[in-house]
């Protein structure tokens, strides 16, 4: 299976080819399953305060630095409607909490027991050449098609890899400098970010960006052979095959 697996990222597969491993199966819809847990349990914690500051602190007597246009959980909150939504904040902000921690450590799993992301995923350096840019412009790189399902083209590489390597360590590193108990613990965690509330305002940022990629993920596996992704995401097989 090993070594069947390694020519996935150059060559089309064949049917009842592997197409990915069961660790990276289980992990892939532990992390799905988490990240819809976060994405409800923080759009609740949001809209506790639906407002953001910079700095240390950050209080309803404060100008924010922007607020959105939402009404809130809480009657002290200003908003501008003239009616307060229930408050859900107690179980969201358990929920986002653990659940956040649970996505770390299925990421550690699918690193450290998976050869998925160093095969497949991680950029190779004639991705970031001028031809390569050039062809997932122009097309020679464009969105796969159901018989291409195992591979990925130089843009998807920069991209998963912006993901892991950016965008998860950021929101996990703004989300434990908002932890009094972490802070107290190390502070420099919070400080080097500016205060608690420009941790915040970074966090919302950076999920917002994480979501827009989720989207997008999403969308290109509906339009590049949706059931062909999908079995090979579940039974972990793909059932086309691709001329070489």
């Amino acid at each position: 299976m090993a070594g069947a697996a390694e020519s996935f990222a150059t060559v089309g597969v064949r049917p009842g080819t592997p197409r990915h491993s069961r660790v990276v199966r289980a992990t892939h819809w532990i992390a799905a399953a988490c990240v819809l847990a976060l994405l409800v349990s923080g759009g609740e914690i949001v809209l506790a305060h639906p407002r953001f500051y910079w700095g240390e602190a950050g209080n309803v007597l404060m100008p924010p630095l922007f607020q959105l246009r939402l009404p809130a959980s809480r009657a002290t909150v200003p908003t501008g409607y003239d009616y307060v939504l229930p408050d859900q904040n107690g179980w969201s902000r358990a929920l986002h909490f653990q659940t956040a921690w649970i996505v770390v450590l299925t990421g550690l799993i699918y690193f450290l027991f998976s050869r998925h992301f160093r095969r497949d995923l991680l950029p190779r350096a004639r991705d970031f050449s001028w031809g390569a840019m050039t062809g997932v412009m122009t097309g020679h790189l464009r969105h796969r098609r159901e018989q291409d399902a195992s591979s990925y083209n130089a843009l998807q590489r920069i991209a998963y890899s912006c993901v892991v390597f950016v965008l998860c360590p950021l929101v996990v590193w703004t989300g434990v400098a908002m932890s009094p108990a972490f802070v107290a613990f190390f502070p420099l965690s919070v400080v080097l970010l500016g205060g608690q509330q420009s941790a915040r305002t970074i966090h919302f940022f950076v999920s917002l960006a994480l979501l827009a990629f989720l989207i997008v993920h999403i969308a290109m596996v509906a339009l590049t052979g949706f059931r062909a992704r999908m079995r090979g995401m579940i039974t972990g097989r793909a059932a086309t095959q691709e001329k070489t």
